[in-house]
């Protein structure tokens, strides 16, 4: 069987009703960066942050897989599947997906903020001032915020090495460490790129429209050819 690795970003949610970091009028445009999604901005203002996530949390829980999550399940009937997602969301595991790696994090998860191994489910929406791990410490949304490490990473790279088909989805490819996966995938024979705003990449077969357009289409080639 051969190993198909999909790389996903914001994109793919986005059809789904989940705004993207560039979008106008979403979420992100309410606030900077810097008060909401960093570690000084949760020690400056946590309320603040937790709030940012409670919303974010209220519109995933009132969202939904798309067809290109769903349709995605149908590579592991014929290949190796697994999945690297730069989204916090759950779109993917409420669409059946198995094998699924988060780069930056779970928003349904919380964790302590003094020791990232104690990781706690969230029940519901919100995520308060007082909520607090077994050890006593408050619980922060278990994400990666900008300026902090990414931990995955060397799981991810590791994954890509072995993809015979390497698939990108919904990304621009502007984010790093995520977007320098590309330079781990050797081994692939495919890379294929599919982006409302792709631009093209040597060596990258590029396809410029919707993921729940062109995600299922891609899927019944490789199934089906």
């Amino acid at each position: 069987m051969q190993n198909i690795v999909v790389f996903t970003g914001a994109g793919i949610s986005a059809e789904s009703g989940l705004g993207t970091f560039r979008d106008s009028g979403g979420l992100w445009e309410q606030f900077k960066i810097e008060d909401v999604a960093t570690p000084e901005a949760f020690e400056r203002n946590p309320e603040l942050v937790l709030n940012f996530y409670n919303l974010r949390r209220k519109q995933l829980l009132e969202s939904k897989p798309n067809v290109a999550h769903i349709s995605l399940n149908k590579l592991s009937e014929k290949y190796n599947l697994h999945i690297i997602t730069q989204n916090i969301d759950d779109l993917h595991e409420r669409s059946g997906s198995k094998n699924i790696l988060h780069l930056h994090g779970k928003l349904m998860e919380s964790k302590s903020s003094i020791n990232d191994s104690l990781i706690y489910p969230i029940k519901g929406v919100d995520l308060k001032l007082g909520d607090l791990c077994k050890n006593g410490s408050q619980l922060r949304p278990n994400v990666v915020w900008f300026g902090e490490p990414v931990p995955k990473m060397i799981d991810a790279i590791s994954i890509t090495k072995k993809a015979d088909i390497f698939i990108v989805i919904g990304t621009s490819l502007n984010v790093y460490p995520a977007a320098s996966l590309l330079n781990y995938t050797n081994n692939a024979k495919r890379i294929i790129l599919i982006d409302l705003k792709a631009e093209q990449k040597k060596g990258v077969e590029v396809v410029k429209g919707k993921a729940t357009i062109e995600v299922p289409r891609l899927v019944r080639n490789l199934v089906e050819g």
